[in-house]
């Protein structure tokens, strides 16, 4: 394949992909019977990766009913989503918070929701409201107010079969996305077989919990053990720092779930004591004062970051975050400004799932949060274009001998990064082939 007329960071170029790799980047002539692609100065960049995804959730909600804003902005707008979603069987929701609609729980739903089992899962991800008829269905321990904390695994295993993936790979695909990590805090061997076979055309990467060894049969990269607490069930501190040394004694990383400050300064404390390993994570970071900051800075760990949830949650974040953290949510400047290694990802179906709106969210800080926190739109790519298992690494270019995981945007770089939010994605490639094409002007030719 020859891409002709990409504009590579402002050099207009050819670009020649060959046996799933890039041959030769220059002013080329094409080949007989070369297929030829004419990029028309759209930019072409290396393909995007997701370094923090929940797949077999993200596929769900695709045929969930949004329970949240935009969608439901009261108690009123949510008893109408409920009645109009389509079926009779299960009605999964997803998206739901007090601060939107006013507290729900299993009689409110039995008293206004369709006479069908239903499921409605907070926005933060850690609690599902069921109905009367939803718990008598699952046939688990329910209590009265059909509120299930942390009872995913429970809910996992009274679901038939894993969703069906493809299509959630082909709408990343149209965002040029060419690569996942899976950072699901139950995965175990099993899920990242089916994540193998799941028909998605992009590279996945996974990490797990303790049932998570080397990926079975998959052939994935396990890339990190997954700890996942909260502020009330957070473990001692030695026992963590034990089990943080044992999973560097298996050569293997820590990816830490850290959203509140208790959080983030007990997993700092547990790699402290047993000594930090390449490849370390801080995932989310959500608030971060300047302590904790030059903390992650000195052992040398890598964040994980979602830029758009500051813009998605904002109003929350005023009415329940005080003012004088705002500044502390989401960071990004100072992460980059102490050196610590910073990539992103989309905590999709948890966050919204486009990378192109979450990099404009990276570049325009809502007032009141922190403005030095914004990053410039080529710091905002770079978020996005690690490597597949190594999220604190250099970002990839668009150089000879590496794999053709591109992205072609509709027009060149200079003119994309006035508007992240604008993008339109003409084509993704990956190792070589087409995973998506905008239209018939992307379409290739062969030379004659």
């Amino acid at each position: 394949m020859l891409i002709r007329n990409a504009d590579l960071m402002g050099r207009l170029c050819d670009v020649r992909v060959t046996g799933g790799r890039i041959a030769a980047i220059g002013h080329l002539q094409p080949e007989e019977g070369e297929q030829l692609l004419d990029a028309g100065n759209g930019a072409l960049l290396p393909g995007l990766h997701d370094h923090h995804i929940h797949l077999n959730a993200a596929a769900a909600a695709r045929t969930s009913i949004t329970c949240g804003p935009p969608a439901v902005g009261s108690a009123d707008d949510l008893v109408a989503a409920l009645h109009d979603a389509p079926g009779t069987e299960w009605l999964r929701g997803i998206g739901w918070h007090a601060s939107v609609t006013g507290e729900i729980d299993r009689q409110w739903l039995d008293r206004n929701g369709p006479a069908r089992p239903i499921r409605i899962q907070h926005r933060g991800g850690r609690m599902w409201v069921v109905n009367t008829l939803a718990a008598e269905l699952l046939d688990i321990d329910c209590p009265a107010d059909g509120r299930l904390i942390d009872r995913d695994t429970q809910l996992a295993a009274a679901r038939r079969d894993p969703p069906d993936l493809a299509a959630l790979g082909e709408a990343m695909a149209r965002h040029g996305i060419t690569g996942v990590t899976d950072t699901t805090p139950r995965n175990d061997d099993r899920d990242a077989e089916h994540y193998a076979r799941c028909g998605m055309p992009q590279r996945i990467a996974v990490m797990g919990g303790p049932a998570m060894t080397d990926g079975g049969t998959s052939g994935l990269p396990v890339i990190a053990r997954k700890l996942h607490y909260h502020d009330h069930d957070l473990p001692p501190l030695a026992d963590l720092a034990r089990l943080v040394a044992r999973e560097h004694e298996r050569d293997r990383p820590v990816a830490a779930h850290c959203v509140t400050e208790a959080e983030l300064w007990l997993v700092l404390a547990a790699i402290e004591q047993s000594g930090p390993h390449p490849g370390d994570r801080i995932e989310h970071a959500a608030l971060c004062s300047d302590d904790a900051m030059e903390a992650i800075a000195r052992l040398d760990l890598t964040v994980v970051t979602q830029p758009q949830f500051l813009t998605e949650r904002q109003a929350a974040y005023r009415a329940e975050v005080p003012p004088h953290q705002h500044a502390q949510l989401w960071r990004l400047g100072a992460f980059l400004r102490h050196g610590v290694r910073l990539a992103a990802g989309s905590d999709h179906p948890f966050g919204g799932l486009g990378p192109w709106q979450a990099m404009a969210a990276a570049c325009n800080r809502p007032d009141g949060f922190g403005h030095d926190e914004a990053i410039s739109p080529e710091q905002a790519l770079a978020l996005y274009t690690k490597p597949v298992c190594n999220a604190g690494a250099p970002s990839r270019q668009v150089e000879a001998g590496t794999v053709a995981d591109l992205c072609l945007l509709s027009r060149p770089w200079q003119d994309v990064r006035l508007d992240l939010g604008a993008v339109r994605v003409q084509a993704t490639i990956i190792g070589g082939r087409f995973a998506y094409q905008r239209s018939s002007s992307t379409r290739p030719q062969a030379s004659a």
